[in-house]
């Protein structure tokens, strides 16, 4: 009875990865109180918070690392790189033309406004309009 109340139902690594996940999330909470606090000493106080998990987060991922409990993402293939590379890029040209094409429009027509209602005109592109 009492060896089943020892066990535990998460692995090490699971406990492991658990406080890890953990101690991140904490450190990305007290560096937002610390860039959101208005008081140096309570920013100087989520700072030092911040400071001391970063280093508790990195000791565990460290000891996890030599147990073999974290497995770090698989290098990229340059061929993968290159063609999402080269996927942005045609997107941000495409984006460019679009506000260019549409920024260019707007500036070449006048919008309404309330003074131009008073003249009774407006003007659209280099056409003038009477109302």
């Amino acid at each position: 009875m009492q060896q089943q109340q020892n066990q535990s139902i998460l692995t090490e690594e699971d406990l492991a990865s658990t406080i890890l996940s953990d101690l991140k999330r904490v450190v990305r909470e007290y560096a937002t109180a610390a860039t959101e606090s208005t008081c140096p000493d309570i920013r100087q106080l989520f700072t030092k918070l911040t400071d001391s998990t970063l280093a508790l987060q990195g000791q565990l991922f460290t000891a996890m690392q030599q147990a073999n409990m974290y497995n770090t993402s698989s290098p990229a293939l340059r061929q993968e790189l290159d063609k999402q590379a080269k996927q942005y890029q045609q997107t941000k040209q495409k984006t460019s033309q679009f506000l260019q094409q549409n920024l260019g429009q707007q500036q070449n027509q006048t919008m309404y406004t309330p003074q131009m209602q008073q003249s009774g005109q407006y003007q659209q592109g280099s056409q003038t309009h009477y109302m």
